[in-house]
């Protein structure tokens, strides 16, 4: 586990680095979405509702979410992943390992998200019904793996504060 604590993705740059990319990508995505005139899938979690959309949306719309999805999309979940994994495992050495499981879940859900959209914006298949279970879950994980990581900053702020003085 100390193996853990002290690998590349508990290291300041790691962290900096997967700071600044979620934060980018949490504001580039929807702006890129709004400017295309896209409404994502994303977020949806009603098989019919994203049918709905799903219909709506012209060839040339479809093809710009796929690529939002396998880009955009594919970079956020690993860099918020990374962020609040990386911060489970530096800021609770303990534990860290079992922290970081929400993070690590959040990714692997949202990347399954991903490929279930992409499949139903190509025409290959419609597993939206799975939406109603995977997406609820990912924003779950996310919450949890966001309130780990603060939490864990916030000790850390905390314990610093407290050596210091």
């Amino acid at each position: 586990m100390d193996n853990l604590r002290n690998s590349w993705i508990t290291k300041d740059l790691t962290l900096w680095i997967a700071l600044v990319l979620s934060v980018l990508l949490t504001i580039v995505i929807p702006l890129a979405a709004k400017s295309l005139d896209l409404t994502l899938l994303d977020g949806i979690t009603s098989p019919s509702k994203a049918r709905n959309i799903l219909d709506q949306m012209t060839q040339n719309q479809k093809e710009l979410h796929v690529w939002i999805t396998a880009t955009l999309d594919v970079a956020y979940p690993l860099s918020y992943g990374s962020l609040f994994a990386g911060s489970a495992l530096r800021f609770f050495p303990k534990y860290g390992i079992y922290l970081a499981l929400p993070a690590s879940l959040a990714v692997i859900a949202d990347l399954i998200e991903g490929f279930i959209q992409i499949l139903a914006l190509t025409d290959t298949s419609d597993l939206l019904a799975l939406k109603e279970y995977v997406t609820p879950f990912k924003y779950g994980m996310v919450i949890l793996g966001l309130i780990i990581a603060v939490s864990g900053l916030g000790l850390s702020l905390i314990n610093y504060k407290k050596r210091r003085y």
